[in-house]
Formats: C-alpha cells, structure tokens, sequence
C-alpha cells in the first residue's frame, strides 16, 4: 500500500501517560467485576482525537491475548467482542485483526449482529467494548435490522462487562440520538463508572481545537489563532485548496478532502459531486473493498464524508462547508439552515423527541465537528455561503 503517514489504531502508536493510566483502571475494573452477577459498565468520554479508539483497541488486543494464549491468566477462554456501528472503522479494526495471532475479524462486529446473535443463542458474551457508542441505535430500524428500541440497552442485557466510549457531540443521525439525559437514564441501572480522556492525541495544537470548538459550540468565528505546528487556511475557491491538499498528500500522505452532506449523494445510478466554486470531485464512492476508504490512494481524487471518516486520523484535511453552514452579520453567529443538508437518512423522523428541530441543527454542527477536527498537522477550509466565506477570510487577514 502506497498510503504514507500513519491512522488512529496504527500498531506502533504508543499510549500516553494518561492512556496508560486509564488503561490499568480499565483491566482492574474488568479483572474486580467480570464474575459478578450484575453487569458492570466503564464509560469513556472525550473529545474527537483523544485517543479513545486507540486505547480501547490496546485493551482489547491484550484481553484477547490473555483469553487465547495465556492458559494461566484468569481471562483465559473469556468471550469477549468489540462492537462498532460504523463501516468504516469496522473495516480499520477487521483490517489489523488479519495482521496479528491473537486477533479474528470475528472478535468485531456490528452491534445488530451481536444482539441477534447472543439472542438467538441464549448466551452471554464475558468483555464487550462498544467504540462510538453515540452511533448505537435509540429506536427501531429495519433496515439495520434491530427491531428493539435501544442497542445499548440490548447488549447489556447480553454481557457481563461492558467498557464504552461516548462522545455526545459525534451524534450525526436522529435514530441513533443521544443527550446526557439518555445516557444517565442507561447507566443509572447497572453500577458503573466514567472517566473523560482530555489529553488531544490529533490536533495537538490547542489552539486550533479552541478555535473549532468556537465555532461548533458557541457558532462564532473567533480571530484565526497563530500556529507554530499547525497549518490553518481559508480558501476562497476549492481548486487552490485541492491542489494544496494534493502536494501535502504527495508529501506525507493521509489527506483528504471531506465535506458536511450538503450536497446531492446517490447510492446508485452514476457519479455524484460536491462543488466548492469552481472545484468539482464525486463524493466518496461505495467502498466494498476491505480497505478503509482513506487508506485506499486513489481516494485522493473524491470527497470524503462523515461516515467514511468518523473515527479516522487524516495529516492533512481539506473540509468544504456546504449550504447547510452560513453566517449572519448582525448576530454575528453561524447560522444552520437543516433544510439545505441532504443526508436524509440523518433526519428520519421519530416522535419521541420535543425539539426536532433542535436535534437537527445539533446533528449538522456535529458534523462540521468530525470533519474540522480530522487533520494532525493542518486544515484547510473553504465556504460554500459566500457571507460566512467572506467572514472566514477577514479573520485569516
């Protein structure tokens, strides 16, 4: 593979101090409740880029080693699973399951396929880790084909220890909607624990995290921060952008463009594309090869969205704010327009939420933080509303 640079559960990435410690916590919780009659649950909170991903798949890898090759330690013959509601990342954990002895690319599934399973066959798993938690199911779906109401609550229901991880501003579909509330309700039935990872593993420049969550959380453009390590520009055309991207790439690898779904997106029947002035590339296509999508050179070409890039380390990210992203000058304030974002399948409707709208806007603003937040060592970044890419460039003078 061609690809340079490296991704979010690369093998040779080492834990911090602060992963390192949590990581102990992790294995004595497990070790003190995995033969208890109730089901114990350990939560992980933290922001997109703490290394939340990498740490659980370290855990993991040493649970798995334990319960298979390990005859005298006392997870040996333990069944234990690691769950993603996510394609891609399932991709990225069944990716490096091929390349080790103690790991199978059955020991990940989806959450369905889990619950179906333990289901059907009565059973108990011993240790499940659900990575982006905030993606499991809070209603119903066909076409997932979960026919309870919460997937979180299902796969307690059929494990002894569960170790989640949580982050409330990942929630990017009204079916799988989550707010504190909802999660307090989940836990306050089983004894458990929570613990939030602080400590940025991605865009380690503080700065530039102060400046997306400004603009994310409170919708305000602050001044662009000055950045020794980090690469920050706006673009007013998507082409000099793209070719930016394209020599950084060359350079180092892992750069991508991204967008938030604003644009037409087809999952049949031709190309389909996302145009930032006079820039014009197809969205990701379906990616039914075994690689991660951003992994696989020729993705250099396309656009990549949030669910092929939630969870993914890129060193270099190109965003493209669509429709759905503009500002007003009076208030001062980016403003969401969810009737401009196309993802429909984000907003189907659901009659238990007050405040749809809300929710909505809540979604789109999530998005925007999953694409700002994906680049290691620069972003680039360019508006589709020519206001608040006017706003953008003042900033940037």
């Amino acid at each position: 593979m061609q690809t340079k640079g490296t991704f979010l559960l690369d093998s040779t990435t080492q834990l911090n101090a602060e992963q390192q410690q949590l990581q102990n916590r992790l294995l004595n919780f497990i070790m003190t409740n995995l033969h208890k009659s109730q089901t114990h649950l350990f939560v992980i909170e933290g922001d997109a880029g703490t290394g939340k991903s990498a740490l659980i798949n370290e855990i993991f890898c040493h649970i798995q080693r334990e319960s298979r090759l390990n005859q005298d330690s006392q997870l040996f013959g333990t069944k234990n699973s690691l769950l993603v509601n996510h394609p891609e990342m399932l991709k990225i954990y069944q990716y490096l399951a091929g390349q080790t002895t103690e790991l199978y690319k059955k020991d990940f599934q989806k959450p369905t396929t889990f619950i179906n399973q333990q289901r059907k066959n009565a059973e108990k798993a011993d240790i499940v880790f659900v990575d982006e938690a905030h993606l499991l199911l809070t209603q119903s779906d066909r076409y997932n084909h979960f026919n309870q109401q919460n997937q979180l609550a299902e796969i307690i229901k059929s494990s002894k220890v569960v170790i989640l991880v949580f982050d409330l501003h990942q929630v990017l579909k009204l079916k799988s909607y989550w707010n504190k509330q909802m999660i307090k309700v989940q836990l306050s039935a089983y004894p458990h624990e929570i613990y939030h990872l602080k400590r940025q593993m991605r865009v380690t420049n503080q700065a530039m995290i102060d400046w997306i969550d400004q603009f994310t959380q409170k919708r305000t453009i602050a001044p662009l921060p000055k950045l020794s390590k980090f690469d920050f520009r706006i673009f007013q055309d998507g082409v000099p952008l793209y070719q930016q991207l394209q020599q950084k790439n060359k350079a180092v690898g892992l750069s991508r463009m991204i967008a938030t779904a604003d644009f037409p997106y087809k999952l049949s029947g031709g190309d389909w594309f996302v145009t930032a002035g006079k820039l014009r590339l197809p969205w990701d296509k379906i990616n039914r090869s075994e690689v991660p999508w951003a992994m696989r050179p020729e993705t250099i070409h396309e656009v990549g969205s949030i669910y092929t890039i939630q969870g993914f380390d890129l060193n270099y990210a190109g965003v493209i704010l669509g429709p759905s992203v503009t500002y007003d000058p009076v208030e001062g304030r980016i403003k969401i327009k969810a009737d401009q974002y196309q993802d429909s399948e984000a907003f189907k409707k659901r009659h238990d939420l007050t405040d749809i709208a809300a929710a909505k806007v809540q979604i789109i603003l999530n998005s925007i933080n999953v694409l700002l937040k994906r680049g290691r060592y620069g972003l680039y970044l360019y508006a589709v509303d020519p206001i608040l890419r006017q706003a953008l460039w003042q900033q940037a003078q």
